[in-house]
């Protein structure tokens, strides 16, 4: 696999998450994953074990790899080259981009390609995860045959650089105007990764429809259309060894579906982490929790349509995220005038992210779009109603509530206005106030699902073994001699 993050040595979203969570779970099932990612500042890697040069950019450019084990047939290889990734941020600095990312993302592919080469076992699969491994199953081409998986997590960001860029990775104009990278009249490593590879996945089966429409597509629809039966929806697991209320350390107290007390302690913890008040109206009153980041694609410009209605809501808000200016400075603006009432950490803080998992009773989650989305899944499986819009993932992992019968995960909203998010927030503060039994039978609903990665890295097998199949044309073998 190559990805250019992974939880918990480098993290800026969930496919961090799920870089390290699928390699994790592939190798429970019995199969040989090694995960390269980049070696960014401070993270203290294990043992060099192999170097790779590469010329790339005018310049012979030399790194070391450095394993970790990730878990039973599991481990990451660091790429270490200080010139390329030994910065401040990982893609930008002082909310700019780095003008090297073009370098810096090739490299990594070229790099996990040449290793994978020289090894005595030879690779079966190659997963390159979203636009900075784009460029893998292009350069992957050019040695002995393994299969290609290329998942796009976020396909409103496409890895678009000026086409400059094309001899100096190492790239023919012919791969540019003919494979398909061409976006444009620029170059997208992007659509390098979905026209290459055998397999495209996208993270969520609602999601993989959006792509091909022209409202979820960001110009990218008519690329994803063109992959037709290549394009495949898997939707993400969670680490359920890391969100587990049952044996997460960051909790005053273990909970389950069968006993939710400890639930009502990690609600005054959380109540506490943030300076609110803690007293018997504050614990009775509901708490709406959200750890996301700032910015319109997560419906925060929904938010900031109702920033003056929120304060007067019979409930008290945890706030965790970093984003645009505009959005941190209204939830600081909003914690000054009720900080009674709306509590904001604006950051990441891994504690405070279990603590409003477990902490509140309802997590907003009102996204333009959401290829698949995490936190309503952690939401779920704590006791944390999710009030979420019916997009992508969201739609795919939470249920409708039915009154007539008891059923369902969470409240949706479809529309994407004020009106309709209102409307849905308004529903679960009335069933919290009005019929806590069937709140209670609400979030036990959500806790007994099953989303864990277990579920999710068995589909993958199935893409694996299906592309390896038809590329060779025999029958794969067993899972111990499946490497990817």
């Amino acid at each position: 696999m190559v990805a250019s993050e992974a939880f918990p040595f480098s993290k800026t979203g969930g496919l961090a998450d799920v870089a390290s969570a699928l390699p994790k779970a592939l190798g429970r099932l019995g199969h040989d994953v090694t995960l390269i990612t980049p070696r960014y500042r401070g993270i203290d890697a294990g043992p060099a074990v192999d170097t790779v040069r590469i010329e790339m950019a005018g310049r012979l450019w030399e790194a070391t790899l450095h394993e970790v084990p990730l878990g039973p047939g599991a481990r990451v290889l660091f790429l270490d080259c200080p010139p390329l990734y030994d910065r401040p941020g990982i893609y930008n600095q002082d909310n700019r981009d780095y003008d090297d990312n073009a370098l810096r993302f090739a490299f990594l592919s070229a790099a996990a390609v040449d290793w994978q080469s020289r090894q005595a076992d030879p690779v079966q699969v190659i997963h390159a995860h979203d636009w900075q491994a784009g460029l893998t199953p292009i350069y992957a081409r050019r040695l002995p045959p393994a299969a290609t998986i290329f998942t796009v997590h976020n396909l409103a960001y496409q890895g678009v650089f000026d086409k400059a860029w094309v001899p100096p990775l190492g790239l023919s104009w012919a791969d540019f105007t003919v494979s398909g990278f061409e976006f444009y009249d620029r170059l997208s490593f992007l659509k390098a990764g979905v026209t290459a590879s055998a397999v495209v996945t996208t993270v969520s089966p609602t999601y993989a429809e959006e792509v091909t429409r022209p409202e979820y597509g960001y110009g990218f629809e008519g690329v994803m259309q063109a992959a037709g039966p290549r394009l495949v929806g898997i939707l993400n697991g969670i680490d359920a060894d890391e969100w587990n209320p049952s044996s997460d350390a960051h909790l005053p107290a273990p909970y389950d579906a069968a006993d939710l007390s400890g639930k009502v302690l990690a609600k005054r913890a959380l109540l506490e982490a943030y300076g609110l008040p803690v007293d018997a109206d504050a614990l009775a009153r509901p708490v709406i929790g959200m750890v996301s980041r700032m910015v319109d694609q997560k419906g925060l410009d929904l938010i900031a349509a109702l920033a003056n209605e929120l304060p007067f809501l019979d409930a008290t808000f945890t706030i965790l995220g970093t984003g645009e200016p505009r959005y941190q400075e209204m939830w600081r603006g909003l914690s000054a005038w009720r900080p009674d009432r709306i509590g904001v950490h604006v950051g990441y803080d891994e504690r405070r992210a279990h603590l409003i998992e477990a902490g509140a009773d309802m997590f907003m989650m009102p996204s333009r779009y959401e290829p698949c989305g995490l936190n309503q899944m952690y939401s779920l499986r704590y006791g944390t109603v999710p009030v979420v819009r019916a997009v992508g993932g969201l739609v795919d992992t939470v249920r409708p509530y039915s009154p007539a019968n008891g059923a369902g995960t969470g409240f949706l909203f479809s529309d994407y206005t004020p009106d309709a998010f209102r409307a849905a927030l308004t529903a679960a503060l009335t069933m919290f106030r009005e019929n806590r039994k069937a709140w209670a039978r609400l979030q036990k609903n959500g806790m007994r699902k099953d989303w864990s990665w277990d579920r999710s890295a068995a589909e993958y097998v199935k893409v694996y073994k299906r592309v390896m199949a038809s590329r060779r044309g025999t029958p794969p073998r067993g899972p111990r001699h499946q490497k990817g």
